[in-house]
């Protein structure tokens, strides 16, 4: 057998080397050589022989030609997983799962495959747990006699020999940083190993029609360890987020070929795993017995989804020069800016405070439809003066002092009237025409218009 031929890469300046060195010969970039397999030559004329090569031109068709047929998904039986892959699996995809050690990505799937193995064709790939250590995990998930098959290797070679033969419909492979292709010579986890040995899983998914799971580490920075064309070579993109010591997991969808980006899904982990939370709004409400100051709900939006969420702020003399500014859930530079806003079209002074802000519950809110939220339990926190319990907020506020609309604000109000909540405050485009049963809907145009109302 011939052996591979290796080459190294810049990924700055994409420079050919062919060995490794600590310095680019080109650019002069440190450390960004990397390895990569070099393809094989063409029989004629070499590896690029000319628009007449020997395969010959391929089919065209029109677009307008081209039947859009709707893809047959698969259903995990677990309802919140299903939600985040756009309502199920669909066969030949590749899905990538990222998250922190021992939040339970591995605990997930296990409990997916054990439930597809019912009836359909499933292989579990474990490259850093031993088969028994994953019978004992689906003892403890009361799976222990699931018909799922396992095989514990790390050689991506072997591991598509093995799929030849098994023939599965849904595969995982636990994890992609230790598998390795046996085409280059450096160790497994290295950015050159992990792209060429997902690159021949995806291959094989597009090829067989197997619904694939790649679980994936996270680096300390929170980015998945890798590179990051390993993203763009999947279909779906996942990422497990919350403490790993808070019993509650959210897992959100930051990109989906076959749905919506940004869908979450909520799970409890208990001593049986991971359980879907059905009503994630009320794990997000603290609902204190009496109003306290500094707390406001708003009505985010996560994917196709309403929630409800709390908002916190705590506003306390700065006894240095250089207030603070802090926020857990929310964009630190979006509150400075909503700060100065507030000063300048509220009238309210905040630059000898320090101010922190907090969403409960540890979910993050991506949206500008939490700014009026903030600026109200900031205003409340500084006043030491509670907002009314039964309301609730939201609206993006403007540099100019105006609050502008949100997407899908009738359905954020339907779902806080479903939760008990009686008065809302909402830019003036998103006051529905009708009216909502059993809610006192405020709008308002200008910052100062929501600031007299509270």
């Amino acid at each position: 057998m011939a052996k591979i031929k290796t080459q190294y890469s810049c990924r700055e300046c994409g420079a050919l080397s062919s060995k490794w060195a600590g310095q680019c010969p080109d650019c002069g970039a440190w450390n960004t050589l990397e390895e990569s397999a070099v393809a094989p030559a063409s029989p004629k004329g070499g590896r690029f022989s000319g628009y007449a090569g020997t395969a010959g031109a391929v089919a065209v068709q029109p677009l307008s030609e081209v039947v859009a047929t709707e893809e047959a998904r698969i259903a995990t039986g677990i309802g919140e997983l299903d939600r985040v892959l756009g309502g199920g699996l669909v066969a030949g995809s590749v899905v990538l799962i990222g998250g922190d050690p021992g939040i339970g990505k591995s605990t997930l799937l296990l409990q997916a495959l054990t439930g597809l193995a019912e009836n359909l064709a499933t292989l579990y790939v474990t490259g850093e747990e031993s088969p028994q250590q994953i019978s004992m995990r689906a003892q403890r998930l009361g799976a222990s006699g699931s018909p799922l098959r396992l095989v514990a290797e790390t050689g991506v070679e072997r591991i598509l020999a093995t799929a030849e033969v098994e023939r599965p419909q849904v595969m995982v492979v636990d994890s992609i940083q230790t598998i390795f292709t046996e085409q280059l010579q450096s160790a497994p986890g290295a950015v050159a190993q992990v792209r060429e040995s997902a690159a021949q899983l995806v291959r094989y998914a597009k090829r067989s029609g197997t619904a694939l799971f790649l679980v994936g580490h996270v680096t300390k920075e929170g980015t998945l360890a890798g590179p990051r064309v390993l993203e763009h070579m999947v279909d779906t993109v996942l990422y497990f987020e919350g403490d790993s010591s808070s019993r509650y997991r959210v897992v959100r969808a930051f990109k989906n070929r076959f749905g919506a980006v940004n869908e979450l899904g909520v799970f409890a982990m208990t001593e049986r795993g991971l359980h879907p939370v059905a009503n994630p709004s009320a794990i997000f409400l603290s609902r204190h017995e009496e109003p306290v100051a500094g707390s406001v709900v708003m009505v985010t939006r996560e994917g196709s989804r309403p929630l409800l969420v709390e908002v916190q702020a705590l506003v306390d003399e700065c006894r240095g020069g250089n207030p603070r500014r802090l926020t857990l859930g929310l964009e630190q530079n979006r509150l400075s800016m909503l700060l100065a806003v507030l000063h300048r079209h509220g009238g309210v002074v905040t630059y000898d405070q320090d101010v922190f802000v907090n969403v409960v519950g540890g979910v993050r809110v991506n949206e500008t439809g939490a700014d009026l939220a903030v600026l109200l339990a900031v205003l409340s926190s500084l006043r030491d003066r509670p907002l009314p319990h039964e309301l609730v907020v939201f609206g993006e506020v403007g540099l100019a002092g105006e609050i502008r609309p949100v997407p899908n604000g009738q359905e954020r109000l339907n779902e806080a009237a479903k939760h008990g909540f009686t008065r809302a405050i909402v830019p003036k485009a998103n006051a529905p025409k009708k009216g909502v049963k059993g809610m006192e809907v405020i709008a308002v145009q200008r910052l100062a218009e929501a600031l007299d109302q509270v």
